[in-house]
């Protein structure tokens, strides 16, 4: 017992050496350790983005195209962004995103420790769900300046990120930042913009299950998309309502309610459709001035020439005019088919579906199945049939003799309802194609543009880019050479009759379209009827140069070559350039270029450019109103005869070409000019018969409601003629020649 307790002191001192050596160890390896993460701070901050940088936080926004009152009509973005304040965020959204997203976001400095302990201990152990870490704070730097690689250095990097996001800013600052750069799925961006995109509404003007919807798809914006997967995304925002509920953010009633809502979408697809060959110019445009980032990037206002209306009624009359002409010529089949492209029917998305599908418009549908008495159509979420009624027009008797599983149709869309059903009646898109064009006469602003009948098929722009030969749309130009240069006047008398011109080529025999010949006519009577004969007379009197220089005072810009045929319009010319030159007319001989933009402002307000009329002298007020008054003839008794139903004062010229392959009608009120072009891309015929009259001029006169609807009162004004004697501008003894039909004509 004595040995014991003599022993027991040099125990307790070794056992305190022993201590202190652990203490001393464990004081090493945490001065190790803390050197350490100091020097991964000193390594992985060597290239910290500067925080200060987010004084000037203003992210990449939408830059937004409006027409002439103010509506807008397209955007150009990388990123479908709208800004917006913290007063703009409503509380129910605020408390959605904080209880589903980060809890303790009002109490925490940037980091959450105790979260990161956890999300660190459920990663160790397998087969537990992993657990995010990262507050908003630690998103909003993640989302700002790093990349979404998960590795050590850019979590370290992150919150350090965090931390000093936290010491220069408020928690309100950093919220309205974090919601203003979170990705919703659909390319859209920011709560603001998917509150318009998803529910077409604003964000402070979220209902709970609206704003718990968009908070759930802060996780994924495309695995939680209620478009994509509705399933998930009813099942997402339930568990954000439950948050809610649990942090005491709502009550029991309003999560229940809430719960049992169904997600209603009310998708509000940008307009960008609306005038995609219009918005494809302007685009261009701004990027050639301005740059490609700061046109997508910095959020311009674009305050644009089109009018909305009419661009609605310009699309609609092509599509419906084009339709007409496929109808006329038959079923002609040559149907795409999705499996024989290989593709699955039930992944299968057409490009008209992202767009805004409404009734009147034009889509392409697939076929689902085919019996001899239906066939079932999907087209975006809407589903139809197609009765034998419905295909009766193309000759056959039932949908299984026309149609087959996989098939691509084109359809006209007749109703729609609620419940994703709809009517639909069967066209068809051969590829014939349909152009137009509108311009205010006073200020050459253009209202309307339609480069084709579908732009997801073809971005090509018929209506400024396409060189197609003009027919008789040309003669005007020779008429008025024959006016303003030589003193010719409307009742002055002119024969037609056979006859040949001798040119550099050799002899030039033409006649006209129904190769009949009027004798003794006068200059308006031949205009109204666009006979070929007199044309060249006139134009070989005053001579092809002088036609040629005042289709250029006109504004044709096309190459001209000083042929006797151009006079007939053998050139090529594009459809933008004859509507411009004809607003001259009503415009008593003064152009105005055309203009599409203008002003455009910055992001903050600054006017960046403004646009003014450019106005140019063409010809004299009495030449004009000469010329006016001839193609009132036109209208009123010529070969666009029919338009004079519009009971409007109207004027214009129909234009067809050899073998029918483009046809014509470029017209005017006192307050616009209008051009519609017809015709393949490539130069084939339309067929027997598709003159300028036929085929273009339906078109032009169902815009031409809606472009003279509020103008009643509006006139021509009336030119001045002086007494003269009737004389004959082509002295030539008038054979017995039987007078013909009041028919278009071909340029030959």
């Amino acid at each position: 017992m004595k040995y014991f307790y003599s022993e027991l002191p040099a125990l307790q001192v070794a056992g305190t050496r022993l201590v202190g050596r652990v203490v001393f160890g464990l004081l090493v390896l945490a001065a190790a350790l803390v050197g350490a993460f100091a020097g991964l701070l000193i390594v992985y901050s060597t290239d910290l983005p500067q925080v200060s940088d987010l004084e000037h936080y203003r992210p990449s926004s939408i830059t937004e195209l409006y027409d002439d009152q103010g509506r807008e009509i397209g955007s150009f973005a990388i990123q479908r962004r709208v800004i917006v304040n913290y007063e703009d965020l409503p509380k129910v959204l605020r408390n959605a995103v904080i209880s589903i997203e980060d809890k303790d976001f009002e109490r925490h400095w940037g980091i959450n420790l105790w979260r990161i302990l956890g999300a660190f201990y459920r990663d160790l152990i397998p087969h537990r769900n992993k657990q995010g870490a990262s507050t908003l704070t630690m998103q909003l730097s993640r989302n700002l300046f790093l990349s979404q690689e998960r590795t050590l250095s850019r979590k370290v990097q992150e919150t350090m990120l965090a931390i000093q996001i936290e010491r220069r800013f408020t928690k309100q600052q950093i919220f309205t930042m974090y919601c203003n750069q979170i990705y919703l799925g659909h390319g859209v961006y920011g709560f603001e913009a998917g509150a318009e995109y998803y529910f077409n509404k604003h964000a402070k003007d979220l209902t709970l299950e609206e704003a718990a919807m968009l908070a759930g798809m802060l996780k994924s914006g495309v695995e939680y998309s209620p478009i994509l997967h509705s399933d998930r995304a009813m099942a997402r925002r339930n568990l954000v309502i439950n948050n809610m509920l649990e942090d005491g953010k709502i009550t029991a009633e309003e999560a229940t309610r809430a719960k049992a809502a169904p997600i209603k979408l009310n998708v509000n697809v940008p307009p960008s459709n609306l005038a995609p060959w219009f918005a494809e110019d302007v685009r261009r445009y701004l990027e050639k001035k301005y740059g490609s980032d700061q046109v997508h990037l910095d959020g311009l206002k674009v305050y644009t020439s089109l009018d909305m209306d009419l661009q609605k009624a310009a699309t609609q009359a092509v599509l419906e005019g084009v339709a007409a002409y496929e109808r006329r010529h038959g079923w002609k089949g040559k149907l795409q088919n999705v499996v024989a492209m290989g593709k699955k029917i039930s992944e299968y998305q057409h490009p008209d579906w992202d767009n805004t599908i409404a009734v009147g418009s034009y889509e392409h549908a697939l076929i689902l199945a085919v019996s001899s008495s239906a066939a079932t159509v999907k087209f975006g979420r809407y589903n139809t049939t197609l009765g034998p009624a419905d295909v009766f027009w193309t000759g056959k008797r039932s949908p299984q003799q026309l149609l087959k599983v996989g098939d691509i149709v084109y359809v006209k869309v007749m109703s729609l309802g609620p419940d994703s059903k709809a009517a639909v009646r069967l066209e068809q898109n051969s590829g014939a194609q349909g152009a137009l064009l509108a311009i205010d006469n006073a200020t050459g602003d253009i209202k309307a543009m339609v480069g084709g009948i579908d732009y997801e098929e073809s971005k090509f722009n018929r209506a400024t880019q396409a060189l197609r030969q003009v027919g008789s749309a040309f003669k005007p130009y020779v008429y008025t050479a024959a006016v303003d240069s030589a003193g010719a006047a409307p009742d002055d008398i002119i024969l037609d009759a056979p006859t040949s011109f001798i040119t550099s080529s050799g002899v030039y025999t033409p006649h006209n379209y129904d190769s009949r010949f009027e004798g003794n006519i006068t200059l308006r009577h031949a205009l109204a009827e666009s006979r070929n004969i007199p044309a060249l007379k006139l134009a070989e009197r005053v001579g092809m140069k002088t036609v040629i220089e005042y289709a250029r005072k006109f504004g044709v810009s096309s190459p001209l070559p000083p042929y006797l045929p151009v006079a007939l319009g053998a050139a090529e010319v594009t459809l933008y350039e004859q509507t411009a030159a004809y607003s001259t007319f009503p415009n008593d001989g003064v152009r105005v270029t055309p203009r599409y933009i203008r002003k455009v402002t910055d992001y903050n307000g600054r006017v960046l450019e403004e646009n003014y009329p450019e106005v140019k002298d063409v010809i004299s007020a009495n030449t004009a109103r000469i010329m006016t008054s001839m193609m009132r003839e036109v209208v009123l008794h010529g070969t666009a005869a029919r338009a004079s139903a519009l009971k409007h004062a109207l004027a214009g010229k129909t234009g067809t070409t050899n073998d029918f392959t483009d046809a014509w009608f470029i017209g005017f009120s006192p307050s616009i000019t209008c051009g519609v072009w017809i015709g393949f891309d490539e130069k084939k015929t339309l067929g027997p018969k598709e003159t300028g009259a036929q085929a273009a001029l339906p078109i032009w006169m169902d815009f031409m409601k809606a472009a003279i609807a509020g103008h009643e009162e509006e006139d021509f004004t009336s030119p001045t003629l002086a007494p003269r004697p009737v004389t004959a501008v082509a002295k030539e003894d008038t054979p017995d020649i039987k007078p013909g039909e009041n028919v278009e004509e071909v340029a030959h």
